[in-house]
């Protein structure tokens, strides 16, 4: 029995046979397809793709209604039968307010973030409960053994500043 050789990449697989004197079988799921302009009936649009065109057009249209009623006169709005309508007040006190609360929420995020963080003279700047030392090899490694890669570890702050603040010239 022969064996295929299968190689395996993002968009096609690629079946080799020795039979076949190594001519490659491209398989994919476009070819399946009877027609290349005729779209999966299987699988419907995204939900997302679907939210966020709607969400749009319902973004355009509020924003057109909300400038309508700002800058169109009573009288005009009166002549097309639309009589209720919020005080011209709430025009602009709206977006301040929300401009406002937005700001004021960022202060309050930036004064969260500095009275969370540590003094800068804490050692807990440094180290934390998450924090790994460099650990050592098996020393019973011989001199010709390849050395395996280093395990993930935090830089030790004196290595860091002798990289850093040494006087001799690394360059």
């Amino acid at each position: 029995m022969e064996e295929a050789h299968l190689v395996n990449s993002p968009r096609l697989v690629l079946t080799f046979s020795k039979r076949k004197k190594q001519k490659p079988d491209f398989q994919d799921s476009d070819m399946i397809r009877s027609s290349p302009f005729r779209t999966s009936q299987v699988h419907g649009p995204k939900h997302s793709e679907v939210y966020g065109f709607v969400g749009s057009i319902s973004t355009v249209v509020a924003t057109v209604i909300f400038l309508i009623w700002a800058y169109v006169p009573d009288k005009l709005l009166e002549s097309i039968r639309i009589r209720y309508y919020p005080s011209r007040y709430w025009a602009l006190a709206t977006p301040t307010y929300l401009m406002m609360t937005l700001l004021l929420g960022l202060a309050f995020y930036i004064g969260l973030n500095f009275t969370t963080t540590p003094h800068p003279t804490s050692l807990n700047t440094l180290f934390d409960e998450y924090s790994r030392e460099l650990g050592e090899f098996d020393p019973q490694m011989e001199e010709g053994d390849e050395r395996p890669m280093d395990p993930i570890s935090d830089i030790d702050i004196t290595s860091f500043s002798d990289v850093m603040f040494s006087s001799s010239d690394f360059m």
